[in-house]
């Protein structure tokens, strides 16, 4: 235990009693995050100022205890779980958007506004913010920002980090700093809202963020592909990309995906078929219009059996459900879903997408893959039971050899969902030794207590 009756009283003199809690139900209520592991916090506080936070940052630093800051809870790596105790910090309360200019096309927001909020209010200007990570109606901005969030739009508009202009941060020490600008520029040798973007809480809180906005694109048209074979719908992905179209949008769908949102939603999917390849792309009227063309050719000319194209807004909807629903539906099969989110080159998708069905079969595994396929990013899901032990050590073995199948292929262990806990057993197989020092050095300066989301990406000894 590190919170004393002493410590205790410091936090509620920093942001009120009524803010801070050590009630077990809160506790619990705290635990977790979209993750199967539930570690407790010994308090949770909710600030409500920088210069609160900054406040229990210093008390934090004073008695060495440990801090994590945590937005909705909707990460998939562990990132806001509260692994050795402390202070759970609860952004929530960060929920203004302060600025939105027009003129300038950017935005000055708290890190507690949903990212729905922002991307709504931003089309009431005519202006569009394209980062929309699945979990969207429900995950902050500081969430995203933590961890580099990306979403189906990332083939054409790429992740969190193109759009993070500035940050304004609390420091290990309690110091608040502003980051970047809204103009750009380069003061100094590094990127640092690149340096703190992604940085899961290890190295700041944020407190205020400022991204760039885009003019709203004058149209969009949506499709949706069917396969009788997977392998196909794979190669629809690398042949679109191959031919050098730029689409906002490539999602697949297995069948089992498939099949599970069916039996969620009951809206008449085709559980028959293989695989659905899900396909978006916006811009200027004729340009959509033309690329559209070019992509239905390709899918057809790859094996798809059936195309829908959506002609009104509600259409474009229905196509989405089934993508959207995907997470609710997986967590009917069994009670445990752990979704990884490796991301390979596009041409290696098919052969990814080979590996994990392989891999499924050895492990005698139900697992699902689906994910943003135009830039790589898949998600296979095992759906298993975390009480059956003999099972979860063939999730284990199965996990460590997907992660080596993608890096084999040239690939990284996270698209988007960060490294949190979960994945960090793996990160010095991608890095290396050489690479590993050299970020766990910027970890060490700037945080050289080790008290900010302590047991996060980086859990090795000491190298040699």
């Amino acid at each position: 235990m590190t919170i004393t009756a002493a410590v205790l009283e410091e936090l509620k003199a920093a942001v009120g009693s009524q803010y801070v809690s050590n009630a077990e139900e809160k506790l619990m209520v705290y635990s977790f995050d979209s993750t199967f592991q539930e570690h407790k916090p010994e308090v949770v506080v909710k600030p409500h100022t920088a210069k609160e936070v900054a406040a229990v940052v210093k008390i934090a630093a004073a008695h060495h205890v440990p801090l994590t800051a945590r937005g909705a809870g909707t990460c998939l790596s562990g990132g806001p779980v509260a692994l050795q105790g402390g202070i759970l910090l609860e952004m929530t309360a960060f929920r203004r958007i302060v600025e939105l200019n027009a003129d300038e096309q950017y935005a000055v927001v708290e890190p507690g506004v949903i990212t729905n909020t922002l991307i709504a209010e931003a089309a009431k200007q005519g202006l569009f913010y394209p980062p929309d990570p699945s979990s969207s109606g429900m995950s902050t901005l500081g969430g995203n920002v933590a961890e580099c969030a990306g979403g189906g739009r990332g083939v054409k508009y790429g992740v969190t980090r193109d759009y993070v202009l500035a940050l304004e941060l609390v420091l290990a020490d309690g110091e608040i700093v502003t980051v970047g600008n809204v103009v750009d520029g380069l003061t100094g040798w590094l990127d640092l809202p690149m340096l703190f973007t992604g940085s899961e809480g290890t190295l700041a809180i944020i407190t205020k963020i400022t991204v760039r906005l885009l003019p709203k694109p004058q149209a969009i048209k949506t499709a949706l592909a069917q396969y009788d074979h997977l392998g196909d719908a794979a190669q629809t992905v690398s042949a679109i990309i191959s031919a050098g179209i730029v689409p906002t949008t490539i999602e697949i769908m297995d069948q089992m995906t498939i099949a599970a949102v069916e039996n969620f939603l009951q809206i008449g999917l085709d559980t028959t078929k293989e695989a659905f390849v899900l396909l978006e792309v916006d811009g200027e009227l004729w340009e959509v219009e033309q690329q559209l063309e070019q992509i239905i050719a390709i899918c057809r000319d790859n094996g798809a059996v059936k195309i829908e194209v959506a002609h009104t807004e509600a259409e474009r909807t229905a196509l989405w459900k089934a993508r959207k629903s995907i997470s609710g539906a997986c967590g009917k099969i069994n009670p445990t879903k752990i979704g990884e989110d490796i991301a390979v080159p596009p041409a290696a998708i098919p052969a990814m997408i080979q590996a994990v069905k392989e891999i499924a079969r050895k492990y005698q595994l139900n697992m699902v893959v689906f994910g943003h396929a135009g830039d790589g990013n898949l998600h296979p899901n095992i759906m298993t039971d975390k009480r059956n032990a003999e099972e979860m050590e063939r999730v284990e073995a199965a996990i460590g050899e997907l992660f080596s199948n993608a890096l084999a292929l040239g690939g990284t262990l996270s698209g988007e969902h960060g490294i949190g806990f979960m994945k960090a057993p793996y990160v010095l197989q991608e890095l290396g030794p050489a690479g590993y020092k050299a970020q766990k050095a910027v970890k060490d300066g700037l945080d050289p207590a080790g008290i900010l989301n302590p047991g996060k990406i980086f859990i090795e000894q000491e190298l040699e």
